[in-house]
């Protein structure tokens, strides 16, 4: 499968594309969508959705796997991050996408191994584990780390289903055709 990891953000949203195979992972490209702060809300929004969609269209990923949202302290941090989020998850929906979402918490336990990591930490075992040359930058590295963890977590989640049992409980929340899944 193709996945594509998503790291929303209203300034700067990282994307990470990997092919995953049973546990083998392989690196197939990631950046970060740059949003000018000059723009009204709604074409910076408009951008993240446009970007998304170019994304979609050049990687064909068969997946997705979006970051969610935490609660800030500030109230408006908050809300802005969860509108690029939304912009987000509509262009993944018009390509007609299945989204994954997955807190932070569980995106780092899976690739650090410690639901506490530092971004730093997070960006080199990143590295590490899709034998990257470099370090990735920390927008990318997040959203590779995403579509990591929706890897991991993908195969698990098939043979539970197959047994009747469902992953929503534990912290995943799938959306399809406009109606939540279990």
């Amino acid at each position: 499968m193709r996945i594509l990891g998503i790291d929303p953000g209203l300034r700067r949203t990282g994307f990470g594309v990997i092919d995953a195979a049973g546990m083998r992972i392989s690196y197939v490209a990631s950046g970060t969508i740059v949003v000018p702060s000059d723009l009204p809300l709604q074409e910076r929004l408009k951008v993240i959705l446009d970007s998304i969609r170019e994304v979609v269209d050049t990687y064909s990923p068969t997946e997705s796997a979006l970051e969610k949202v935490f609660v800030n302290t500030n109230p408006s941090s908050t809300l802005l991050l969860g509108q690029a989020r939304g912009a987000a998850m509509c262009a993944l929906a018009d390509r007609h996408l299945d989204v994954t979402e997955y807190t932070a918490l569980q995106i780092k336990k899976a690739v650090v191994g410690n639901g506490h990591a530092q971004k730093e930490q997070v960006q080199h075992m990143v590295q590490r584990l899709l034998t990257l040359n470099s370090l990735p930058a920390p927008d990318s590295a997040d959203a590779l780390a995403c579509a990591i963890c929706h890897a991991h977590a993908a195969p698990l989640a098939g043979r539970l289903a197959g047994q009747g049992v469902s992953m929503a409980r534990r912290g995943r929340t799938r959306l399809r055709a406009g109606r939540l899944i279990d």
